[in-house]
């Protein structure tokens, strides 16, 4: 019944198999060849900006394909780099905008931007996963949000970061038990609250992340069960509630065999 354990395990079982057999599909081997052989070309950013298939392919890789319309945005992220704390990148609070500004390093690498490793086979091992999450979300959101978590979890260092993304943000809320309501309340008031019921240093230690991420995709299956069952198994979960006649006695032990440790 635990479908999104079980995708995601199967999944993260042996990352790079399942990042292989992507990057082996027609439509994703046939772009992916055309970026590692044409991006060393680029020279400047308005080069890179006039080549779609290749900016759209750096921005989706990047987790930013919603954005890839605003080129003025992007323009100036690259233009200004990454150099210091003043630079447009910066100052944003999500952090995929470093990340871009890191890969491409125009500002501070000039016409060598585009040759390094992070700008090339780095940016093709992330199109390749961001491929593969988007694939999962197809099938199941939950086991998508449970990849994207464990990809993002090592570079959060602050509430803030996780409550900028709304994807992290529902990881986050669904593992700890916090309404989405949660949400319309003042942005310190939640920042506190993930605090008090979270130590992010534990997102520094693969098994503590994989371990939150247990929680979640339990969490995320319990809910949406709720449509067949009159008993949230979540709600026992989170509340102590007492176990119904009708709860599945196997999801309710495999839920709380996942507890964050305190």
């Amino acid at each position: 019944m635990l479908s999104t354990i079980a995708d995601y395990t199967r999944l993260t079982k042996d990352m790079g198999k399942s990042l292989t057999q992507v990057a082996k599909q027609p439509d994703i081997s046939r772009e992916t060849d055309y970026f590692l052989s044409h991006i060393g070309n680029v020279k400047t950013i308005d080069d890179f900006l006039k080549d779609y298939r290749l900016y759209s392919y750096a921005m989706k890789a990047y987790g930013l394909s919603d954005m890839t319309y605003a080129k003025a945005f992007m323009r100036k992220v690259l233009t200004e780099g990454i150099a210091n704390k003043n630079t447009f990148a910066n100052k944003l609070t999500d952090t995929r905008y470093r990340e871009f500004a890191a890969a491409f390093n125009f500002a501070a690498l000039g016409s060598n931007a585009t040759k390094t490793t992070q700008a090339t086979t780095g940016t093709a091992t992330q199109y390749v996963r961001q491929t593969m999450e988007q694939k999962a979300g197809d099938q199941n959101e939950g086991l998508r949000l449970a990849l994207y978590f464990t990809r993002k979890a090592s570079t959060i260092t602050t509430a803030y970061q996780v409550l900028a993304d709304k994807a992290l943000t529902q990881v986050v809320q669904t593992a700890l038990g916090l309404p989405s309501t949660i949400s319309a309340a003042d942005i310190d008031a939640q920042a506190k609250m993930i605090t008090n019921k979270v130590k992010l240093t534990d997102f520094q230690d693969p098994a503590k992340v994989t371990k939150f991420v247990q929680r979640f995709a339990a969490m995320w299956d319990a809910t949406q069960a709720q449509n067949d069952s009159s008993t949230n198994p979540a709600l026992v979960l989170i509340g102590g509630a007492s176990t119904s006649a009708g709860m599945d006695i196997d999801m309710l032990s495999k839920l709380q065999s996942i507890r964050l440790g305190k």
